[in-house]
């Protein structure tokens, strides 16, 4: 005989708890109560009130005897009173089910998936009845789908519900969260059985050993598969319009294989895209290989990737990356001279210039507005930059005109100012402003600024002076703050973006720069912020959802397209004392008998009687024979009851 819940201790605990208010509740003086009598012939009058004792005894015994009896009955119940030796008792097993993506492959005509289903079927039906069961499915990260649940039925649905992730498995992970939760249940521990397959993401040195009560129920998995690795993205260098594509494959069979890799691209789906190139590899068995193609477009899309011929795996035989389109920012000059600003423009590739004479000007234009040495009867509502602009119509007030002055510095917190160091030359002809509270000095001479910005919608920057005209055009620094200028107005077209399509999992990015983590930003398909950590240009962050996440760090954007199953790089063999084979349990597991029914109906049923002899049951049934009693003699006697 013995308890399935509580210990001994904890049973000792919960019941003294009960006894001892229940004896407190029995040894209390019962509060005074109004009686309403029919006469007052039984009253006597006391000439001095009496003097109140406390009980110090009990006067219903028998009352608290049931009472505590009723309660022990009750609280055996809750503890699972079981007879039978305790080595008859259920055990608590921890069925580890492998949902990782390698699941998907396909075995002649059924999955991995179904095999492992069938394989964790059998484990379960051939544990005893009274065994509980906790099913965890088991991928990157270790799931747990049930309690430890007596019910078969239950189970076996949370198995067949099981399907296949997008992560590899990460064994030791798996098996130290079945051993933690194992340890932390209150029956008696039984197996941990592991069902799926050897291949697993690499194990770390100083993974914890494996489980004694391990099983492994290990499926088969003789499947030759080629699939797609990593693909990666960048703009050249050299001419903007042309993408740099690197593809990887993987052989991860044991015989060589001969594939293809073809690229298309297009807007909309595969049916209405155009082939953009094709390579063909040789992959040796448990070798990788890389090829590079070249395509140009500047136009956004969908670049597909596939691998040929397909095999028993699809779900890494294709990927596909999301292009975005090559921004430009539209420049409007009105200029009686345009080839003073020709080569300033012409500096950045991503501009398209066009130029117009003043008389020409138009208020509606778009993008940036440079407007040269006048001013228009209307301010663009476009961003503009002026260019030494007449007093009278200058956005910026004018406070002075000053002639040869050699310029003082420029003001390296301001974005547009960045990087310039220059100020040995002297300005003949210069305006300075009188600029607002909110507005920016990016360059100055003795007197005051001569180049302002003001940040808005729209934007504005007004130069005191000609650069094309003034000393400054034989300075490196005119280039730069063209650079800077451009970047102010319209940073996206500066952006340099990578895109890389790869699996699901861990992603480690070397980034070009050292850049602070708040200026950071990884955002995942649904716009959500993702975790990550920056040490040593290097950044860390996982994803276990298929999807795009986009890294945003200063002028770099990464695109990370990752659609990829992630495979298993290991192989795992299992070890030679661990157990192998659907086990087999003798009936003598089923002997014990359950009493918590009986108990709990005999507790009850001792409540029930205390009520009836004791309780308020008593009480009802002796004030329905007093009260004829007390009518009578209410009714015989009123002399009496004037009196």
């Amino acid at each position: 005989m013995y308890l399935l819940n509580l210990s001994f201790l904890q049973f000792l605990t919960v019941f003294g708890s009960i006894s001892a208010f229940a004896v407190a509740l029995y040894l209390l003086d019962r509060s005074r109560r109004r009686q309403v009598v029919s006469t007052l012939r039984f009253w006597v009058a006391a000439e001095q009130p009496a003097a109140a004792a406390h009980r110090r005894h009990i006067q219903q015994p028998w009352s608290l005897v049931l009472q505590l009896l009723s309660m022990a009955l009750l609280v055996l119940a809750i503890a699972q009173l079981r007879l039978g030796a305790r080595l008859d008792a259920g055990r608590d097993h921890v069925l580890v089910l492998d949902t990782s993506a390698w699941m998907a492959a396909r075995s002649g005509n059924r999955t991995l998936m179904d095999l492992a289903r069938d394989r964790a079927r059998r484990y379960l039906r051939a544990l005893p009845a009274r065994d509980r069961v906790m099913l965890v499915r088991a991928d990157a990260l270790a799931t747990p789908a049930t309690a430890f649940e007596p019910d078969r039925r239950k189970l076996e649905a949370a198995i067949q519900a099981s399907r296949p992730g997008a992560t590899a498995l990460n064994l030791d992970q798996a098996l130290a969260f079945a051993r933690h939760i194992q340890s932390q249940a209150a029956g008696r521990g039984g197996e941990i059985a592991f069902v799926g397959t050897s291949r697993i993401a690499a194990r770390e040195a100083s993974a914890p050993p494996l489980p004694r009560n391990l099983r492994v129920l290990l499926v088969p998995d003789p499947i030759e598969n080629c699939g797609l690795r990593k693909i990666g993205m960048r703009r050249s260098a050299s001419d903007p319009g042309l993408w740099e594509i690197y593809v990887s494959a993987r052989n991860y069979g044991s015989q060589p294989r001969n594939v293809t890799l073809a690229l298309d691209f297009g807007p909309g789906g595969p049916e209405g895209r155009v082939a953009a190139g094709s390579q063909r590899l040789t992959l040796p068995p448990g070798a990788e290989k890389e090829a590079s193609f070249e395509y140009r477009t500047e136009a956004a899309g969908i670049l597909g990737v596939s691998l040929s011929p397909h095999d028993a795996f699809p779900g890494d035989d294709r990927a596909e990356l999301e292009l975005p389109a090559q921004p430009t920012l539209a420049v409007t000059v009105y200029s009686a001279e345009p080839e003073l600003l020709k080569p300033l423009l012409a500096a950045t590739p991503r501009v398209a210039a066009v130029y117009r004479k003043p008389e020409d000007y138009r208020s509606d234009d778009t993008g940036l507005v440079i407007l040269d040495r006048f001013a228009p009867p209307r301010r663009p509502a476009a961003d503009s930059l002026w260019i030494d602009p007449p007093a009278a119509g200058s956005p910026i007030p004018v406070r002075r005109v000053v002639d040869d002055q050699p310029f003082a510095g420029w003001d390296s917190s301001e974005p547009a100012a960045a990087g310039l160091r220059t100020k040995d030359f002297k300005l003949e002809h210069a305006t300075v402003f009188d600029p607002a509270p909110g507005d920016s000095r990016i360059g100055e001479v003795d007197a005051g600024p001569v180049i302002v910005a003001r940040p808005g919608h729209p934007k504005i920057v007004v130069f005191g002076f000609h650069p094309a005209l003034s000393a400054l055009r034989y300075e490196l620094a005119a280039p730069l703050l063209f650079a800077n200028l451009l970047r102010w107005y319209s940073p996206e077209i500066f952006r340099r973006w990578e895109i890389a399509g790869g699996s699901v999992g861990s992603v480690k990015l070397q980034m070009d720069q050292d850049t602070p983590p708040s200026d950071v930003r990884v955002t995942a398909p649904d716009g959500s912020q993702v975790p990550f950590t920056v040490r040593d240009r290097t950044l860390d962050f996982f994803s276990g959802v298929p999807g795009p996440v986009r890294v945003a760090a200063a002028d770099h954007e990464y695109i990370y397209s990752l659609t990829l199953p992630q495979i298993g790089d290991a192989v795992w063999e299992p070890p030679a004392d661990a157990l192998k084979t659907i086990p087999h349990f003798p009936l003598t597991l089923d002997s014990s008998t359950d009493l918590w029914r009986i108990l709990a109906l005999a507790g009850g049923a001792g409540l029930l009687a205390e009520w009836i002899l004791f309780g308020h049951f008593r009480r009802f049934r002796q004030s329905r024979v007093l009260r004829p009693v007390l009518l009578r003699a209410k009714s015989s006697d009123p002399e009496e009851v004037r009196r």
